[in-house]
């Protein structure tokens, strides 16, 4: 009776498929209501006569529906975190059984060697220690937890740096099942000499420096966001794209060069592995070198994007067949600038939150939307009306961003008749 009543259309919220299914109808519902509104549908005859009063009525009717979409899109994300602990758990023991049939394959002719065992037995174990820590972070993804950030987005710098730690990890129980299997004196002290520095220096030096980089990464990114001077909000729920994009979701070089760099060098550590698993791959110094350009160069990008937002200018918005004039109280004013929407900010609930200080009255922007999106606010160009309590005179004029960001003040004069 239970099963049956979260079947089919249920959106109770209790469920995985009721939050995805909720949160699935409440988008449809938005989309609707947007395109009825940029079409001029819908408005109450109340409002319809006035311009200002029909934009005020659409902007309050498409932020509460909006703050509904972002409910259930939060509870959709909690459900779906939920869920991914056991793909994660799917993942890992397909990779082991993966490894499995490649070793026993490999066999046929060679024979069974004391290393496939070794090997066979290293991934088991890290198998194991990531299904338990996976089910006891089950809430927050399973395995990928350590790598989602504060943000609830995938870590690039992270998910390198625990790629390499697993890696050592496994090369390491290889070396120690081989160890534990040796009988011959000779075997164990070549196996020992197997995890010098010597021998492995390079990818030593490779692994020091991803889980440097994903420490720097994370507090460089903190403190720039207190500065300020990085703008972030958070995602609805950490996709496999984010490694390789930015919060907007576009293509970010510096990530994808890191990643193709860092997983062609961990290919290859992993062919060593597997020629000579009688010590720790021995990474080249070129390649080695190669990934250390990489991570420079990712680190770099990180301090170089971003930026605060800025007003640039305050001008009048003139309609067609309006008087040119000052600004009074009740007109429309355009602020130009740059950086007022963050990345990622772009869905209603987030543009909804952007506010303009104009003296000490808080305008909330209006949201004006056109079929496919909003014609208010950009990222470039915000329009709000100046409120009746604003005094005349000179008077400062600020933008908050989504993100909490405030730009510089700008002055304007508003004229008293």
């Amino acid at each position: 009776m239970g099963a049956s009543a979260h079947a089919g259309g249920c959106t109770c919220g209790d469920c995985p498929h009721g939050a995805r299914t909720g949160h699935r109808r409440a988008v449809a519902e938005f989309l609707l209501k947007r395109e009825e509104f940029a079409s001029g549908l819908g408005l109450p005859a109340a409002v319809a006569h006035s311009a200002s009063a029909s934009r005020q009525w659409v902007s309050d009717e498409l932020t509460q529906s909006a703050a509904l979409v972002a409910e259930r899109s939060r509870v959709e994300g909690e459900a779906w975190l939920g869920r991914l602990w056991l793909r994660t758990a799917v993942v890992v023991w397909a990779a082991v059984v993966t490894l499995l049939l490649v070793q026993s394959l490999t066999a046929i002719g060679a024979g069974w060697t004391t290393a496939r065992t070794a090997g066979l037995i290293a991934a088991l174990l890290v198998a194991v220690a990531l299904t338990g820590a996976g089910y006891l972070h089950r809430a927050r993804g399973g395995a990928l937890a350590p790598v989602i950030g504060e943000d609830n987005r995938l870590s690039t710098s992270r998910a390198v740096a625990v790629s390499w730690v697993l890696f050592v990890v496994f090369a390491i129980l290889v070396l120690v099942g081989r160890l534990a299997a040796a009988s011959d004196h000779r075997e164990r002290d070549a196996l020992i000499a197997g995890l010098e520095l010597a021998r492995g220096a390079g990818i030593v030096t490779v692994l020091a420096v991803v889980c440097g980089i994903a420490v720097l990464v994370r507090r460089v990114v903190g403190l720039r966001v207190l500065s300020q001077r990085l703008q972030k909000v958070r995602a609805h729920r950490p996709r496999a794209a984010d490694l390789l994009t930015d919060d907007s979701g576009r293509g970010s070089f510096t990530d994808v060069q890191y990643v193709v760099i860092c997983t062609v060098a961990l290919a290859f550590a992993a062919v060593r592995l597997a020629r000579r698993p009688d010590q720790l791959p021995d990474l080249p110094w070129g390649l080695a070198l190669l990934v250390l350009v990489s991570a420079a160069t990712y680190v770099a990008g990180k301090y170089a994007e971003g930026g605060r937002p800025v007003i640039l200018s305050v001008v009048r918005a003139r309609e067609a067949g309006d008087l040119d004039a000052p600004i009074r109280n009740g007109d429309d004013i355009e602020i130009r600038g740059a950086g007022f929407v963050p990345p990622g900010a772009q869905t209603a609930d987030r543009l909804s939150r952007m506010v303009v200080r104009i003296g000490p009255v808080h305008v909330h922007v209006p949201l004006v939307p056109v079929t496919g999106g909003f014609d208010n606010p950009t990222d470039t160009v915000l329009t709000v009306p100046v409120p009746a309590d604003v005094e005349p005179g000179q008077t400062e004029v600020q933008v908050i961003t989504a993100a909490g960001v405030e730009t510089n003040r700008y002055v304007i004069e508003v004229s008293a008749d």
